[in-house]
């Protein structure tokens, strides 16, 4: 690689960093401040904090998703820029984000009194009094995220067709998600504005990558 085409290189890699960062803190404001605007004064603020930062897990987790299915694509070699080595490190960055505003929903929940939740029933299924069934649907999307991102670890020491098809599980893990999103939140109708479309998006994206997956995709896997 020439000193230019390596400049170039870490100028993109500089550049998508930089991106996701922004990215990242953009929404993390815009939430994180729609938040401060409404919890100001009242006494339900940690409820209404965790529920922020559910909202900020969701959107990352969707982008986290996104990023997934565009990485498996068939069609990926089309769009050369940013480079796959890039995309990588995106997918990556929106994990780990995605991983902190979890945890920060499941403690801010856990340890508020209001929420009805406890550590009880954020460790143990049905063990929660607000919505058991919402919260134990949560709870398994946590479990199921943290095996894809287990495997996902160990994909560069495992061969592809063993960490694969488990990594996998992470589309499961975003539907288990949707449905807590929907299930614990019902009581904000707004909401539905945006687990509707984002839904819909990824459904979209879903279904092309695997209308558009070859043959030849199938072989390559298996090595």
């Amino acid at each position: 690689m020439s000193a230019l085409a390596a400049r170039r290189h870490r100028g993109v890699r500089a550049g998508t960093l930089v991106a996701a960062i922004t990215l990242s803190a953009g929404i993390t404001g815009l939430i994180v401040g729609s938040a401060a605007q409404q919890i100001a004064g009242r006494h339900l603020a940690v409820w209404v904090v965790g529920r922020a930062s559910a909202m900020c897990a969701y959107v990352l987790l969707v982008a986290l998703v996104l990023m997934g299915l565009l990485l498996s694509h068939p069609w990926r070699a089309r769009v050369r820029r940013p480079s796959t080595a890039a995309r990588i490190r995106l997918h990556i960055t929106l994990s780990v984000f995605t991983l902190v505003f979890i945890t920060l929903h499941i403690v801010i929940l856990a340890t508020d009194r209001y929420a009805g939740v406890g550590w009880w029933g954020a460790l143990v299924p049905m063990g929660a009094s607000y919505r058991p069934v919402a919260i134990t649907i949560g709870l398994i999307a946590v479990w199921s995220g943290l095996l894809a991102g287990i495997t996902a670890a160990l994909a560069g020491r495992l061969p592809r067709r063993l960490w694969w098809p488990i990594h996998k599980v992470a589309s499961v893990a975003l539907v288990l998600a949707w449905l807590h999103s929907v299930l614990g939140g019902k009581d904000t109708v707004a909401l539905f504005v945006l687990y509707i479309p984002t839904a819909a998006l990824l459904v979209v994206v879903g279904v092309s990558r695997y209308v558009a997956h070859q043959p030849a995709d199938r072989i390559a896997e298996l090595h």
